[in-house]
């Protein structure tokens, strides 16, 4: 299955890809620096700099600040990475900036439901702008 993270809200996004790879399915998503999180700016910003400012800079824990990381990272948290279902479940999950050569003329699935134009919420922010606001690294 190919998915179009384009607008679509980060958790439920990832709740949905968790959901689907325990399945066994295998998931490549797209687009992954269009995806979106709901809420002020501010918040989003201050909630995310205080997880990276946490740990050492050595020794860890590491926060991830590329786009398809971060996404893949969300998803990872709610499988239950520390079983062998929950390994095998993000084995089967690969997470792509932009759209790769690969899949430029296969057919993608974007999700309506979880997309953030259906909401009232018209506060977002996309993770391209996050990341880019944390330090991201060309």
């Amino acid at each position: 299955m190919i998915i179009d993270a384009t607008n679509l809200i980060l958790g439920r996004l990832a709740s949905f890809i968790a959901k689907q790879s325990l399945k066994g399915e295998q998931i490549e998503i797209i687009n992954s620096e269009k995806a979106v999180i709901t809420g002020k700016k501010d918040d989003i910003l201050s909630h995310y700099q205080q997880k990276l400012e946490r740990g050492h800079p050595y020794a860890g824990p590491f926060f991830q600040r590329r786009e398809d990381r971060l996404l893949k990272k969300t998803i990872v948290g709610m499988l239950p990475h520390k079983q062998e279902k929950g390994r095998l479940a993000s084995k089967r999950i690969k997470c792509y900036i932009n759209i790769p050569i690969q899949f430029q003329n296969k057919k993608s699935v974007s999700l309506d439901k979880i997309n953030v134009a259906n909401t009232k919420n018209v506060k977002y922010m996309t993770l391209q702008e996050l990341c880019k606001l944390l330090g991201r690294k060309e």
